[in-house]
């Protein structure tokens, strides 16, 4: 059976403050992501659907406090919370917050995608 920890995850990625330790295991991306700033996607979430992450996310809040904002609700997880979030939510994360994340691999490749363009094109100074 695959297994990963914070500390033999083989992907380590850095976006600013934000350090992302992953692997992918049978279909489904495994992070364990630590925010040194307060995050939000509002910016680069804006080329998905309704500006929202379309991919399902699994996980467990390690340290801190996140939010997540639907359309009709918003939901606040803090330290001990495991959690799902469906499609179509903006998460907003404080710094300080440490989590586990599970998310399928596919469609948080499309996700990153997106942000990773729209990072371009801040780069670029294009809209």
């Amino acid at each position: 059976m695959p297994k990963v920890s914070k500390q033999s995850a083989t992907n380590v990625q850095e976006f600013g403050p934000v350090t992302d330790r992953r692997e992918e295991m049978n279909g489904y991306t495994v992070e364990f992501v630590s925010f040194g700033a307060d995050a939000d996607l509002d910016g680069p979430l804006q080329s998905l659907p309704d500006g929202k992450c379309q991919c399902p996310h699994w996980g467990y809040v390690i340290a801190g406090r996140m939010r997540f904002v639907f359309a009709d609700h918003e939901e606040v997880y803090e330290a001990g919370d495991a959690f799902y979030q469906p499609p179509g939510h903006r998460p907003y994360v404080d710094a300080g917050t440490e989590l586990l994340q599970f998310s399928p691999t596919d469609a948080l490749a499309r996700t990153e995608q997106a942000i990773t363009d729209w990072m371009g094109r801040q780069q670029d100074g294009t809209p």
